[in-house]
């Protein structure tokens, strides 16, 4: 049976931790960021993890997870 393939767009966008959560990057922090406040921006670092209804379709991107 051959290897099977990730991916790509979603090898960039997720990690998947030891205990199986999916993790990702929060979004809205590209441009136009003038307008939005301080403690927005600040909190918009880092990474969320993601619910467990996208986790599944981002599982079977990412095989080898």
């Amino acid at each position: 049976m051959p290897k099977l393939k990730s991916n790509s767009g979603a090898k960039k966008r997720f990690r998947i931790t030891k205990n199986g959560k999916v993790l990702s990057a929060k979004g809205f922090k590209r441009h136009i960021l003038e307008k939005k406040s301080p403690k927005r921006k600040m909190q918009l670092r880092g990474t969320a993890v993601v619910s467990d209804s996208e986790a599944a379709r981002v599982k079977a991107m990412l095989p080898y997870g």
